[in-house]
């Protein structure tokens, strides 16, 4: 960065080179966000999956701006086996440095082209360099607001697109590197950003956040399912679905879906039911259906299959936390960590990680058949699907 302008004004930031850019939302340089909110984060996320499930690959990138922080993750998964790295660092002058550590990420062409590289590092034997390329344009979710529970501050208040594409590059593990070839791998990715859940240790004065990140979080039943996916045609037509279903004890409390186009158009899912099995053992998903009301009427049925034995756990990424550590925490001026996990369906090392998992799915419609990933949680008893409070984890 060649100008950093300090000044002493007190209510106006600091002057960086992008604010001569003709790009303000605000009153105020970039130096500053619309709220001073410590949960105020702008994240970066991709699952890379190969086709048959064997292999996966996650990257993950937060900027939490009030908190002086940016951290990421990368982590590779082959069969129930998976290698973790993280990294965080202190956010320097220039809020344009999207790196922490060995962990990059690089805009090529917006809302087309992306790189992600974990670069060869001390914490695990793993490193990639995968660029994707969109096969859709980006498409947006419904803003995700949510109030706190006494009625008065707004916990969740973020705006999410995601984008479905193709790899291409390679991954490396334990020496050996492995070509990711566009035509057996599939990638989805998105961008949020907005006063996020779960961000930061709960501070022990302040009344714990409700549902998602909760000091109590998981009590009773609690059902999570977030999936992209996408199919084609036998004439080579293409369209995809993306939805994010929650409820708590039965109550559906955020609900959003959509059928996607290529050429941008959505059509809206007024209610989402899926039907689904999972190994009450392990909380892994088996594979069912999903059922879309459409908001113009009709009902569409998607076939879901579970791709293979590869998912790589965001338990270690920090979602819903990992060990005590959460996203967003002040670790000082750099620091590298990571794991391996020899069998992530051993029931000790899941109670650790956790069960949220990208699952790699394959999906049928009729007579379009595709490929995607789906994330679930499904906590406490649910005897209709034959899980048991026994085996309840989060």
């Amino acid at each position: 960065m060649r100008n950093i302008v300090r000044h002493q004004m007190d209510d106006i930031g600091q002057l960086l080179d992008i604010d001569e850019m003709l790009n303000h939302q605000i009153v105020d340089t970039f130096a500053s966000t619309a709220t001073s909110d410590h949960s105020w984060t702008e994240k970066i996320w991709s699952a890379i999956v190969r086709k048959d499930g064997t292999l996966a690959i996650d990257f993950g990138l937060g900027r939490y701006h009030n908190r002086g922080v940016m951290d990421g993750w990368a982590a590779v998964a082959r069969g129930s086996e998976q290698w973790t790295v993280r990294a965080s660092r202190e956010l320097r002058d220039d809020p344009t440095i999207t790196s922490v550590g060995p962990i990059t990420y690089e805009v090529i062409e917006p809302l087309h082209k992306v790189r992600y590289t974990l670069a060869k590092n001390d914490a695990q034997p793993i490193s990639y360099d995968i660029t994707f390329t969109s096969e859709m344009v980006p498409f947006f979710e419904d803003r995700h607001k949510q109030r706190e529970r006494d009625g008065f501050r707004i916990g969740s208040d973020v705006i999410r697109y995601h984008q479905i594409g193709v790899p291409s590059g390679w991954v490396e593990i334990e020496g050996e590197r492995i070509e990711v070839k566009p035509e057996e791998w599939t990638e989805y990715r998105d961008h949020s950003w907005g006063t996020r859940l779960d961000v930061g240790a709960h501070n022990p004065d302040i009344r714990p956040t409700s549902d998602f990140g909760d000091a109590k979080f998981g009590e009773g039943e609690f059902v999570l399912v977030w999936s992209p996916f996408m199919l084609t045609k036998p004439n080579g037509d293409k369209y995809a679905y993306h939805f994010y279903y929650m409820s708590k004890q039965g109550r559906i409390f955020y609900s959003s879906g959509y059928c996607n186009h290529p050429d941008g158009t959505q059509e809206k899912v007024a209610r989402v039911r899926p039907e689904l099995r999972y190994d009450d053992r392990t909380r892994r998903l088996l594979g069912g259906e999903v059922h879309f009301d459409m908001m113009q009427g009709g009902t569409r049925t998607v076939q879901v299959e579970v791709g293979g034995p590869s998912a790589v756990h965001l338990g270690p990424g920090l979602y819903l936390g990992f060990d005590g550590k959460k996203h967003g925490s002040w670790k000082g001026e750099l620091e590298v960590e990571g794991e391996k996990f020899a069998d992530t369906l051993d029931i000790p090392t899941l109670r650790r990680i956790r069960q949220l998992r990208d699952c790699p799915i394959t999906v049928t419609e009729g007579d379009a058949k595709g490929h995607g990933i789906m994330e679930t949680i499904i906590h406490g008893t649910h005897p209709e699907l034959g899980l048991t409070a026994a085996n309840s984890l989060i």
